[in-house]
């Protein structure tokens, strides 16, 4: 049988409950539709690039699937009569992944740490040693007043 991710968006005012209650509808219809839902992810309520009816947030969840095609065409069409989903997206894929997707593995890129103190970049910008070139505009201006030219 064909292997498929499928991702759907979510309205971002839905409740999680409410997500999981739509997600066990969609794995419903593929299991009614003769297939299996081998892993399902929420991966919570994420930022969007730009507004989608405007929403600026969405719930999103994965879904790995091993089911005919006809059971997929279910579930967009469900998906597109479904005003709470926002977007899907469903690719065929030789193997299903196993273990954590990358969006949850995510969270072990955050944890390295503070990258604000970068040190000395080495020569970018206006380092000291312009500095040292240029009078200040201090000693210019009293220069004049003093009458020194």
């Amino acid at each position: 049988m064909p292997l498929y991710e499928h991702v759907f968006m979510a309205r971002q005012d839905l409740s999680p409950q409410q997500v999981e209650e739509l997600t066990a509808k969609l794995t419903g219809v593929i299991t009614e539709g003769g297939g299996k839902v081998t892993k399902s992810e929420y991966w919570g309520l994420k930022s969007l690039s730009y507004r989608i009816n405007k929403n600026r947030k969405a719930h999103m969840t994965l879904l790995n699937v091993e089911a005919p095609s006809a059971a997929l065409t279910e579930i967009e069409r469900q998906e597109r009569i479904n005003e709470d989903v926002l977007r899907y997206l469903t690719i065929r894929v030789e193997e299903l992944e196993e273990g954590p997707s990358a969006m949850m593995r995510k969270s072990d890129r955050d944890d390295r740490g503070d990258r604000g103190d970068r040190g000395d970049r080495g020569g970018f910008g206006r380092g000291d040693r312009d500095r040292e070139r240029r009078p200040r505009r201090d000693d210019d201006a009293a220069a004049e007043i003093g009458g020194e030219e």
